[in-house]
């Protein structure tokens, strides 16, 4: 039987490990390739335990000693390596179909530092630091981007509101007042839910900004501010990664323009993950 990869033989074992041994499994897995050629003594002292622990922790997944272990996991890295190769040499033709993918996104990128594009982020990260509410609506392919900007804004700030497909955008459009802004994201194929979202935002007077495909998309025609990600010419599909990194972007500019609230802000945001004990850390 071919023998456990050493991680998920850690991982099968990991919860029974003393709390020691544990903190050895975590540096070798996060340092496989360093670690692999240390001594037991050079790993315990970078992992802050003793070098009996480390001898004990091969113990405890299942060699004779150190040395059985470390020779294991050299083993197998020499194999990963020479099947790495294989690949590289006959998979040459599908590394080039990635290629292109990733050097077309790296030119969307580049294309969001134009001078247009900034003032346009500008305009929108102060939009959203001086608006009393945000509601966020996004629907079929951009309903992914719109969570994730949805959840990324609310842990900077409060009153931000998403429209899932099965909520009720008007209800919570009742209760945006004049310094409220609205954000809808639209890409191909256009849903008409969105695009009537933005008709009622421009109808009431309240701040629209879109995140879209191109200027002239139907909710870009109607916004005050515009964040804009080119089409793929080729496949005339839009990555989600792009989206992502403009969004990134004005989160960066919201986080570098209202450091003041967003840390208060963040400080009770923290109390709250701690007393419900809501992340496993």
């Amino acid at each position: 039987m071919e023998p456990l990869p050493f991680k998920q033989l850690v991982k099968n074992r990991f919860n029974n490990l003393s709390a020691g041994q544990k903190k050895v499994a975590n540096y070798l897995i996060e340092n496989l390739e360093i670690a692999v050629f240390k001594t037991a003594f050079q790993i315990g002292q970078q992992a802050s335990v003793s070098e009996t622990t480390v001898i004990r922790l091969s113990y405890a997944l299942g060699f004779q000693g150190f040395s059985q272990m470390q020779e294991h996991i050299q083993q197998q890295m020499l194999a990963q390596n020479q099947m790495s190769a294989a690949a590289d040499t006959s998979q040459s033709t599908d590394k080039h179909v990635f290629t292109k993918v990733i050097e077309n996104q790296v030119d969307i990128l580049r294309n969001l530092l134009d001078s247009a594009n900034i003032q346009e982020i500008w305009k929108a990260v102060e939009a959203l630091i001086q608006a009393d509410q945000i509601l966020i609506a996004g629907h079929r392919i951009s309903h992914a981007a719109a969570y994730w900007f949805s959840y990324m804004l609310s842990t900077i700030r409060n009153q931000v509101n998403l429209c899932s497909t099965s909520d009720g955008f008007f209800e919570k459009f009742c209760n945006l007042t004049k310094d409220s802004v609205v954000v809808v994201f639209s890409f191909p194929r256009y849903s008409n839910e969105t695009i009537k979202m933005a008709e009622c935002a421009v109808e009431h007077g309240i701040t629209l900004i879109s995140i879209t495909d191109r200027l002239l998309s139907p909710v870009g025609r109607l916004s005050n501010i515009v964040l804009t990600t080119e089409e793929n010419a080729e496949t005339g599909t839009n990555s989600i990664a792009s989206v992502i990194s403009l969004l990134d972007l004005v989160i960066e500019g919201i986080q570098q323009k209202d450091k003041t609230q967003i840390l208060a802000y963040q400080q009770k945001l923290e109390q709250l993950y701690t007393s419900f004990d809501v992340f496993n850390e």
